[in-house]
């Protein structure tokens, strides 16, 4: 397995594990500080994202660089992105579980790069495979969990957020404020 972020990319580039690699334009692997105390994975690449190789590059990358701005006080450099799975899921659709079991040694490598002490999961198909849980975000949003020492806090995706309105985006940013409170040490899991 890969011992640093720049190997675990090189190899994650010619993988051929799942049927994405087949209609795949690129791999986004991740970008960012490595280590890093905060991580944020979301769900899969889309069209623009797949085609620059770049994670969260479109309207819902505006809005979380927006978001990373105004509620945690960085830059997207400042941290490490990244999603479960790195090739795009044709028409945008959520990542199959086979998918998502294909890529799984990728993340869980470089959440063992990273280090992180926070990750932010952006919406409920992340929650799902990091935290393992299933049913509704509601279910797991709104606090921190405990993932072998690191805290977890679950929030939306920028992209339900562009469709769901001024209350979606006030509860992400007080996802995101829990975010900046747990790495300042004032939060822990419940």
């Amino acid at each position: 397995m890969a011992d640093s972020i720049a190997l675990l990319r090189a190899q994650a580039l010619v993988c051929q594990s799942c049927g994405l690699a087949e209609t795949r334009t690129q791999v986004v692997v991740g970008e960012g500080e490595v280590p890093s105390d905060l991580m944020i994975i979301g769900e899969g690449p889309g069209a623009r994202e797949d085609e620059l190789g770049r994670p969260f590059v479109g309207r819902s990358g505006k809005l979380l660089d927006r978001l990373i701005q105004e509620e945690l006080g960085r830059t997207r450099d400042q941290l490490y992105i990244t999603n479960v799975v790195k090739c795009r899921p044709p028409n945008n659709r959520d990542p199959l579980p086979d998918e998502m079991h294909a890529c799984a040694p990728w993340l869980e490598r470089q959440i063992v790069l990273v280090q992180p002490r926070v990750i932010l999961l952006l919406g409920k198909t992340a929650a799902s495979r990091v935290l393992g849980v299933t049913g509704s975000l509601a279910a797991v949003r709104g606090r921190g969990h405990d993932r072998n020492g690191v805290i977890v806090i679950p929030t939306y995706h920028p992209a339900y957020v562009l469709r769901g309105g001024a209350t979606r985006l006030t509860e992400m940013r007080v996802d995101f404020a829990r975010a900046r409170v747990t790495l300042a040490g004032g939060l822990r899991a419940t």
